[in-house]
């Protein structure tokens, strides 16, 4: 799956997308590591803070945890908040 550099959604959003998708599918499985920021900033040609901004999207959204100096894992779905849930 490929972003469109000229399109009409920002790339960040683009790759949360495609990130979201994989969580979707199971290529991302709850409880492992996504790939480093390093490796997506190789594999979609973007800089760190493009994938950041990527990935706070899913944070926000609860499909992502950060574990410092560990990296970004696939929330469990029992760690997730259910719909209608407010976060502060």
């Amino acid at each position: 799956m490929a972003y469109e550099f000229l399109g009409p959604e920002p790339i960040y959003r683009q790759i949360a997308g495609i990130l979201r998708s994989r969580i979707a599918d199971g290529t991302y499985r709850p409880g492992y590591a996504i790939p480093s920021t390093s490796a997506l900033c190789e594999e979609f040609g973007v800089t760190h803070r493009t994938v950041r901004a990527a990935t706070a999207i899913l944070v926000d959204e609860g499909l992502l945890v950060g574990a410092v100096g560990r990296g970004m894992f696939v929330a469990r779905p029992e760690d997730r908040p259910a719909a209608g849930d407010e976060q502060e």
